[in-house]
């Protein structure tokens, strides 16, 4: 295993201090998934996860393995095979996962919020024909939103699809779209009507359908574990029937599936901070610069404090906006993205000053450190850049 991973791995979440303990507030149902989904991110995914990155493997077998355990559809309903659990009880389970992988865990995330959309949005046929299978992990999901020349502004968007008999015929392409190639099922977002975010539908697109190509696989900093390509339709002819929702309604399907992704990757962002933490503590114990070890500096021990309050501010963000969506209280919006704001800067702030305390060290590849820091860096970019989160609290508290 990487340096200074084994001792996580080997004592999980049961080696944190209490101050910083994750399972704190949560109810007892709560802290038994938690503990399931740390074993697993303990036993499945933190010994592979060095070798996922540099061999950019896309770990289906291991995914399939949590999807045993309900990890597959954690907030979709039950009748179609999911979990049924909470906005929170997710956020929980992801934070926990993503110890292990947070590259992985991102990925996951993205499939769950197809899944929900699918649930949430579809009429009876599509829930019973697309969740179950998404649900078990058989079949991959993928959102296809962004465009090469739409991203911030995604009710941009060009990827048309017209109406030919019982079919739209698509035409564009799809960019940065995580599982491109490998996922079955792709969830896009396509011009239907005018301009604007009223002229925006989504259909489920499913591999294999004639028109539907994938570009190059893309090269990344972090993400390794997930492939990252192109999506491109060229007169790519789906069913009407595989339209979810109305026409007009998807740019709404897409801003609130993205609500509850913006929870979902912050959380992802909390894991790799968590782990961080523990892994700079363990080494400051162990570390002996002039005749001393790293852990009595008392610049080093500040320096330990405000990583881990940053960690624990961000989790109770996160949790709050997580309750306020469940709850779909109407300062929800802004409290996603407050906590997906806060979160993925302050987490990624984390795992970025554990890799400088760590030293040379902390630059090699053999140390996980330098891996949560480059799979966390990401998430300040997608579902809504930063930038666009602090327009859209802006634009909350302004129309008060």
């Amino acid at each position: 295993l990487p340096g200074g991973l084994r001792a996580l791995v080997q004592t999980g979440h049961r080696s944190l201090s209490s101050c910083i303990d994750p399972s704190l507030g949560l109810n007892e149902e709560q802290k038994e998934f938690q503990k399931v989904a740390f074993d697993f991110a303990a036993r499945e995914m933190a010994p592979n996860m060095a070798e996922w990155d540099q061999k950019e493997l896309f770990p289906v077998d291991v995914m399939r393995k949590a999807a045993q355990l309900g990890f597959g559809g954690v907030y979709v309903q039950t009748d179609v095979g999911g979990s049924g659990l909470s906005r929170l009880d997710t956020s929980v389970i992801f934070e926990a996962l993503a110890t292990g992988c947070t590259s992985t865990t991102a990925y996951m995330s993205i499939h769950n919020m197809c899944a929900w959309m699918i649930d949430s949005f579809g009429n009876e046929e599509q829930r019973h024909k697309f969740c179950p299978p998404l649900c078990t992990m058989e079949k991959f999901a993928s959102y296809c939103l962004t465009e090469p020349g739409s991203g911030s502004d995604a009710a941009s968007l060009l990827t048309s699809a017209k109406k030919q008999g019982d079919h739209y015929i698509l035409n564009g392409s799809k960019a940065f779209i995580s599982g491109g190639g490998e996922s079955d099922i792709y969830v896009v977002m396509c011009r239907t009507g005018g301009p604007g975010p009223k002229g925006i539908s989504c259909v489920v697109v499913e591999k294999g359908t004639p028109g539907l190509s994938f570009g190059k696989k893309e090269k990344k900093v972090g993400w390794n574990s997930q492939p990252t390509r192109a999506v491109i339709f060229e007169d790519c002819a789906v069913p009407l029937a595989n339209r979810i929702g109305d026409e007009g309604q998807g740019f709404l399907i897409a801003v609130k599936g993205l609500n509850g992704g913006r929870i979902n990757i912050a959380s992802c962002s909390l894991g790799a901070a968590h782990a961080s933490v523990i892994l700079t503590r363990d080494h400051l114990k162990v570390r002996k610069q002039f005749g001393e070890p790293l852990a009595s500096n008392q610049y080093l021990q500040f320096m330990l404090a405000d990583m881990a309050t940053r960690l624990v501010a961000a989790r109770l963000m996160i949790r709050n906006a997580a309750v306020a969506l469940q709850e779909e209280r109407k300062e929800a919006v802004a409290l996603c993205s407050m906590a997906k704001l806060f979160a993925t800067d302050e987490c990624f702030a984390i795992c970025n000053q554990a890799l400088q305390m760590h030293g040379g060290y902390g630059y090699l590849k053999d140390y996980a450190v330098q891996q949560y820091m480059r799979d966390s860096r990401v998430h300040q970019i997608l579902e809504g850049s930063n930038e666009v989160m602090r327009m859209l609290i802006s634009r909350s508290l302004l129309q008060e």
